[in-house]
C-alpha cells in the first residue's frame, strides 16, 4: 500500500480510479518484463558459460578447474589420456552448476543496473512534477 499511496496520494479524487488502474498496469507489466529478462539471462547465458568453461578445461586452464571445484592436478592428469565418458559424467555437473551461478550473477548485475538507472532518473521525475504544478 505505501507505494500506491505515494504514487496516488497527491491526485484529486476524480483521477484516482484511472491513475490506480494505470499504476497497476505498469506495475504488472514491469514485473512481467523483469521476469522475462531474468529468464532470458539465466537460460540464455548458462549454455554459453558452460561451453566457455568446457573449452577452457580442454585447453588445460587450471583457473577454470579451480572455478568449478575440480582439483587442478586431476585436470592435468586427465588431459594426458583420452577423455572417458566417466570423466565427462564426473565434470558435467560441476560445469553446469558453475555456469548457472555465473548466469545468476549476471542477472543480479542487470537488476542492479536497472535499479541504478531508475535511481538516477528520480530527480528528473521530481522536476517534471514540480513544473506541472505551476
Amino acid at each position: 500500500m505505501p507505494p500506491t499511496r505515494l504514487a496516488l496520494g497527491a491526485l484529486p479524487e476524480t483521477l484516482v480510479a484511472d491513475a490506480s488502474g494505470l499504476f497497476n498496469l505498469m506495475r504488472n507489466l514491469g514485473g512481467a518484463i523483469g521476469i522475462a529478462l531474468i529468464d532470458t539471462v539465466l537460460y540464455g547465458q548458462t549454455s554459453i558459460h558452460a561451453e566457455a568453461i568446457r573449452v577452457r578445461l580442454l585447453a588445460g586452464d587450471v583457473t577454470a578447474a579451480k572455478a568449478i571445484g575440480l582439483d587442478p592436478a586431476l585436470l592435468v592428469r586427465s588431459l594426458s589420456r583420452p577423455i572417458t565418458p566417466e570423466a565427462i559424467a564426473f565434470v558435467r555437473p560441476m560445469i553446469e552448476r558453475t555456469a548457472f551461478a555465473w548466469s545468476v550473477n549476471e542477472a543480479w548485475a542487470m537488476l542492479a543496473a536497472f535499479a541504478l538507472l531508475g535511481l538516477l532518473l528520480v530527480p528528473f521525475a521530481w522536476k517534471t512534477a514540480a513544473h506541472q504544478k505551476r
